[in-house]
């Protein structure tokens, strides 16, 4: 049994620090603070330099406050995931539910063409689906590769019993939980029998250089390979148990 490590990164040297501390691949975004976004271009192809674009994936979302989307904004993910799989990107990481909370399969199938032989990613928007376990099948079909969820709960480690069920569904999409995920959550969360974990392992600095008004709350996030580090042995520690 193998368990990836993903972390979740922000800029280039924040992609670099992870890989140097042992993650297996990376998420990479922007504004993680409002759950992420999609990243510019220029952020993309720097990762992808960086780190190789096998490790790469980039989020594709085009703005906060939920995911029902209209038809201009469905047309751009679309043209954001064809631009971020030709910077180099090994997928994109995507989700739409429709008003009801069920997943959006018209955008869905769009996008899975958009990104052509890429992974697939559906975030977590299945969280906020009325049953995360009823809606992978439907993600099976549309060609989704892999499903990020904390099992429908504030934190991963809260949703076992939910990603125990995803796991034990055998569709075919590789399960990783992420949300909330703390280091010393890990063994129990792999214990299910899940394929990768994701965490963001962010530390905040430049607290001390000036900021204000227009510039919104002092300090920015970094990748803080010393968790990731932590991280990497825990899953190692788990898994040769």
């Amino acid at each position: 049994m193998t368990v990836a490590l993903e972390i979740a990164v922000q800029d280039a040297a924040g992609a670099r620090a992870a890989i140097a501390a042992g993650a297996d691949r990376l998420e990479l975004c922007q504004a993680l603070a409002v759950g992420g976004l999609t990243p510019s271009i220029a952020l993309v192809e720097t990762a992808v330099a960086a780190v190789g674009g096998g490790r790469v994936n980039v989020l594709v979302r085009p703005r906060a406050g939920g995911f029902v989307y209209d038809g201009d904004e469905i047309t751009l993910v679309a043209a954001d995931i064809r631009a971020a799989m030709a910077a180099g990107a090994a997928g994109v990481v995507v989700g739409a539910l429709t008003d009801d909370g069920h997943v959006d399969a018209q955008a869905l199938r769009r996008w899975r063409d958009a990104a052509g032989n890429g992974t697939l990613v559906f975030h977590r928007a299945i969280d906020a689906a009325p049953s995360p376990l009823a809606v992978l099948d439907e993600l099976a079909a549309i060609g989704v590769d892999r499903v990020l969820t904390s099992g429908g709960a504030a934190r991963s480690v809260d949703g076992t019993e939910v990603l125990r069920r995803l796991v034990a569904a055998d569709t075919g999409i590789e399960i990783m939980p992420g949300g909330g995920i703390r280091v010393g959550d890990i063994a129990r969360i792999v214990a299910v029998g899940v394929d990768a974990v994701h965490l963001s392992a962010r530390a905040v600095t430049g607290l001390d250089v000036p900021s204000g008004p227009g510039g919104g709350a002092g300090g920015h996030d970094v990748t803080d390979p010393v968790v990731v580090a932590a991280a990497a042995a825990a899953v190692r520690s788990t898994l040769s148990e």
